[in-house]
């Protein structure tokens, strides 16, 4: 199952200078790794705020939250998740009857 999920720094407890060089690449690397698995099937940046939005692939909603929960921002809780949308198939693209 596919699902939407959205993210967001959490800038009221951590501002700019906590979001180094070192801990946004070991975030990546993370998310990377996840791509690789096929659990990330796309991944945009936030335009409103810091955070992102994930097209995950996972069997159950807890693992989409096992998954992020292991990125770093998530361990260090400086990344929350806002939403998880579980996503169906769109009936338009399907046979006609």
């Amino acid at each position: 199952m596919q699902y939407m999920v959205l993210t967001r720094r959490r800038t009221e407890s951590f501002d700019d200078a906590h979001y180094t060089p070192e801990r946004l690449e070991g975030e990546a690397e993370g998310v990377r790794r996840l791509f690789m698995a096929g659990v990330v099937r796309q991944i945009w940046n936030r335009g409103d705020m810091g955070g992102a939005c994930l097209l995950v692939e996972a069997e159950e909603l807890e693992d989409v939250r096992s998954a992020l929960n292991a990125l770093p921002l998530f361990q260090s809780g400086m990344q929350e998740t806002v939403s998880i949308v579980p996503l169906r198939p769109y009936r338009g693209f399907g046979p006609r009857q």
